[in-house]
């Protein structure tokens, strides 16, 4: 059966098809069902939110349904921007300003230590819903580096790589990332959802 990837995010697309690679053509974005779909994340925890999207996407088209929600989590800063990532400065604030503006937040700081954190939620139509956490340590860099990735990829040096995320070789970044770790126990109840 089709699994629905609730995300209107290409990089995340890319990396859920080349991860989840037995399943690469039954995983559909919902862009390419329903273009303008949408939902608020306005849950509190990483959780709330993938699972909200999940269940919003399978109760509309009927089918399995994957969701996720990221973050990233700097303890100088409290862990934020944790959970409101991907709003953090304002929604329509381009991704390299955002990460500007932590970088300028994190100025003079000793403990740069930060982490990734993903969760993934697969929802059934009539209700049911699995979740998995994937974490990846590391710490905030004092510039962006690299090109590859998408997001904070540029900022965030990779605990044991000495490397930004954005500058590893993406069959590295799909094995140790926090969406890969995600992924990787989700995909163990995959089949139990209808999914194989």
């Amino acid at each position: 059966m089709e699994l629905i990837v609730a995300t209107q995010n290409p990089g995340k697309i890319r990396e859920i098809r080349e991860i989840l690679r037995g399943l690469k053509d039954r995983i559909i974005p919902i862009s390419e069902l329903y273009p303008d779909f949408d939902v608020e994340e306005d849950g509190q925890t990483y959780v709330e939110n993938a699972s909200k999207k999940a269940l919003a996407a399978a109760r509309l088209t009927g089918r399995p349904a994957m969701a996720d929600d990221s973050g990233l989590e700097v303890r100088a800063l409290g862990g934020a921007p944790g959970v409101v990532s991907a709003r953090f400065g304002g929604k329509s604030l381009p991704q390299p300003e955002k990460n500007r503006r932590l970088l300028e937040s994190l100025q003079g700081a000793q403990d740069r230590s930060a982490r990734f954190v993903c969760v993934i939620a697969v929802a059934t139509p009539e209700g049911r819903v699995e979740t998995a956490e994937g974490i990846c340590e590391g710490r905030i860099g004092f510039e962006e580096q690299g090109k590859g990735g998408f997001g904070y990829d540029p900022i965030f040096v990779v605990e044991g790589y000495g490397k930004t995320m954005a500058q590893l070789d993406p069959e590295i970044k799909n094995k140790i990332s926090h969406r890969a770790k995600a992924l990787m126990k989700i995909s163990e109840v995959l089949p139990s959802l209808g999914v194989r």
